[in-house]
């Protein structure tokens, strides 16, 4: 029990929530709009896509420490730490650390092998640029998540959004529907809203590090606006997934859930330290999970009903 605490802590599982509601919704749409649902191939896509999303963690752990980022946010005085603290505080060696992350990666491999020879080649390949997108995002040479001209904010889209939920959805039916797209972005944009607004903890530390997220690259004022606007985007998407089709009318109470975080913006100002963003993390986290749960329990609903 106690290593898998420690493992628990080393992968962050507590946010695996932001990458299993994209699955399960994928395939609720499935139940939905084509009467399909076959709770063993969700299962499998939950194991794959939750052992990549751990990987994806993990990888981002492991270069940040390599490219000491990690180091420099323990070190700034302001700046509060979002890593596992495993590397930087010595809890695992780094040996163990690359060990645990690359078998996640295995696990999802394996599941992605699986569900490719069940449902179609496309359910790999779904998972294959999910696991470029992790790895890349902070692996030389690309590191497009150092790179601050919004490359990782539409990376965060595509891994916690269109290609869970465009994925879970062709597991199920072999096939594409483009309500599965408009269905992945109101989850995907509160995802990417949560790894936007976790950069204000440290970003002065990203900054000395030469890590250029957009906060970095704007300055606090800038980037709290782009931040109102991401919650703007996702309620809008909401919208128009109700008008297309994609999700029941009462879907819209879902609209409910981003009150508390649009409320947190009010308390901030132009320039905060950084315990001032503690509670916009807080909300934002709280947004995506309450919102992603009301979509889910939406179309269990609609599937049940109609």
């Amino acid at each position: 029990m106690d290593a898998f605490k420690r493992f628990m802590k080393a992968s962050r599982m507590r946010v695996i929530p932001v990458m299993l509601m994209p699955v399960a919704l994928g395939a609720l749409g499935a139940y939905v709009w084509d009467g399909v649902f076959d709770v063993w191939l969700l299962l499998l896509t939950l194991v794959g896509s939750g052992a990549a999303h751990l990987f994806s963690n993990m990888i981002n752990d492991l270069w940040d420490y390599k490219n000491g980022t990690d180091e420099a946010a323990k070190n700034t005085a302001d700046a509060i730490g979002t890593n596992s603290g495993y590397l930087t505080n010595g809890v695992w060696s780094m040996r163990t650390f690359a060990a645990v992350t690359w078998g996640l990666f295995a696990l999802a491999a394996v599941s992605g092998v699986a569900l490719a020879l069940l449902s179609g080649i496309w359910a790999f390949v779904f998972g294959a640029l999910g696991g470029l997108i992790a790895y890349f995002y902070v692996a030389p040479p690309i590191r497009f998540g150092y790179r601050g001209k919004g490359y990782s904010e539409i990376a965060i889209l595509l891994a916690f959004g269109v290609l869970p939920v465009l994925g879970s959805y062709y597991v199920q039916t072999s096939t594409f529907d483009y309500r599965a797209i408009l269905l992945s972005l109101p989850i995907g944009l509160l995802t990417t809203l949560i790894l936007f607004n976790h950069h204000f903890l440290h970003w002065q530390a990203d900054r000395a590090a030469g890590k250029r997220t957009l906060v970095v690259v704007w300055g606090e004022r800038r980037a709290l606006q782009f931040s109102r606007f991401l919650l703007g985007l996702a309620a809008l998407s909401l919208v128009a997934a109700v008008i297309a089709g994609a999700l029941p009318v009462y879907a819209l109470v879902g609209l409910i859930t981003a009150i508390p975080l649009y409320l947190t913006y009010g308390r901030l100002q132009d320039q905060n330290n950084s315990r001032a963003y503690l509670p916009l993390m807080g909300a934002s986290v709280r947004a995506a999970n309450r919102c992603g749960s009301v979509l889910i329990l939406c179309l269990i609903i609609q599937g049940l009903i109609q």
